[in-house]
């Protein structure tokens, strides 16, 4: 697909976002740091596809994943800086579903 030169980072937030999942898991987390488990029981999404969409926002440096050397060992995945900056998205997208979407 060829770039637009329109808005190039309009273009690739919303490359980052419309990844299947991506805004959910995002909005899960929104509630605070999450086991893996805890965000795979709470969306209708396969392991390996929450596993691959947690490596892309973490690339993108929109989740962060923290490991704690307990036994056994501990991961949580949480939201950064820039991943909470979408707070106020999702929020907006949320109340606009809850007007407009039967």
């Amino acid at each position: 697909m060829k770039p637009s030169s329109l808005c190039p980072r309009m273009e690739k937030a919303t490359q980052i976002i419309s990844k299947r999942w991506a805004v959910l898991i995002i909005y899960q987390l929104l509630a605070g740091p999450q086991r893996f488990c805890t965000i795979e029981a709470a969306l209708p999404i396969s392991g390996r596809l929450l596993s691959e969409r947690l490596k892309d926002l973490e690339q993108e440096g929109i989740v962060q994943r923290d490991v704690y050397p307990e036994m056994p060992v501990r991961i949580e995945y949480s939201l950064t800086e820039k991943g909470l900056a979408l707070e106020p998205v999702l929020r907006g997208i949320e109340a606009w579903a809850q007007s407009w979407i039967t």
